[in-house]
């Protein structure tokens, strides 16, 4: 008989468990490598904003961080989700030499409080405590994705002290009012997080059409939160759960609208549908580019250009007209 070198009663573990554990081992190893990544990159993250300078104003319900810089004509940049007074100023950044660049955070964003319950309205309302706060009468509004909804109340709340409207790969309004819509149109609040987020970063690409290093300008994701989940239940739904008080035909000032037809956050369909509505509006689009505009920026920069430019010069001679007719009549 033949000795059995086996102990009796010990089973050999089978193929299917041991790739499944080898699995759940390289799964383990991946999320604690991604895991001192992220901590790395939130680390970097806070260093960068330090490079920004921001400022903070007391307004009468709390705080405001803001960054203001460069001289001239006046651009209160209003940024989009996941952002703060750094996205906001990137956005700006190759204006910086030409305008004044005022970019301050949007409720919940990185320094700033909320207002009651920080609507579209309360926002447009608070930048102009801001600028009443800086000294600042009027300005030209360039939106970008979510803060296209502020922007455009602002513009409509008070024409008197905007100057021109810009919607860069914005939010537009609704052709017509929507039987139905999201009411809560975002990630959810459990997602909102520099792990959470770090983790799906790689997703960026197919889903948003943005590169996966755009995370490393979303950190620290913790600072933005409130602000992310007042875009998703508030800012977003806005123009369409009050669409009726958005009076887009009415709106007095004039309108520049710049939008990729790849942009897969902001409907490019949705923007040929709005601007029938807007009745002093110039629009330039784009075969590429996405939701970033990646690849445009000098274009992007002498059709902005271009238009305030036309602008002021409309308004010197409108100025010029005045002062004749001022005195003549004297």
């Amino acid at each position: 008989m033949g000795k059995c070198n086996r102990k009796r009663g010990e089973k050999k573990m089978s193929p299917a468990l041991i790739v499944l554990f080898s699995v759940l081992f390289l799964i383990a190893v991946y999320l604690v490598v991604q895991a001192i990544r992220c901590g790395i990159a939130v680390k970097e993250g806070e260093e960068r904003l330090l490079s920004y300078y921001a400022k903070t104003a007391d307004l009468s319900y709390g705080k405001m961080s803001y960054v203001d810089e460069g001289e001239g004509e006046v651009i209160l940049s209003v940024h989009g989700i996941f952002g703060g007074y750094d996205q906001a100023f990137d956005t700006c950044k190759d204006f910086a030499s030409d305008f004044r660049i005022l970019a301050p955070s949007r409720f919940g964003y990185l320094g700033s409080d909320i207002s009651d319950k920080g609507t579209p309205a309360e926002q447009a309302s608070a930048y102009v405590e801001l600028l009443d706060n800086i000294g600042i009468d009027k300005v030209y509004l360039l939106a970008t994705s979510a803060g296209g909804s502020i922007a455009i109340r602002f513009a409509l709340d008070y024409p008197e002290r905007t100057k021109g409207l810009i919607l860069y790969c914005s939010a537009m309004p609704f052709a017509e009012k929507p039987e139905k819509y999201a009411e809560y149109a975002g990630p959810p609040a459990f997602l909102c997080s520099d792990y959470a987020m770090f983790l799906m970063s790689p997703l960026f690409e197919p889903i948003m059409g943005m590169e996966t290093s755009t995370i490393y300008s979303m950190l620290p994701v913790g600072e933005r939160k409130d602000g992310v989940v007042l875009d998703a239940g508030v800012t977003n739904p806005d123009m369409a759960r009050n669409f009726d008080d958005y009076k887009i035909e009415e709106m007095q000032v004039p309108v520049f609208i710049l939008h990729a037809k790849d942009d897969k956050l902001a409907s490019y369909k949705d923007v040929e549908n709005a601007l029938g509505r807007f009745r002093n509006c110039t629009f330039i689009s784009f075969e590429t580019g996405g939701h970033l505009m990646t690849g445009h920026s000098e274009e992007v920069k002498k059709a902005v250009l271009d238009f305030i430019g036309k602008q002021l010069k409309l308004q010197g001679t409108a100025d010029e007209l005045y002062y004749k007719a001022c005195k003549k009549a004297f």
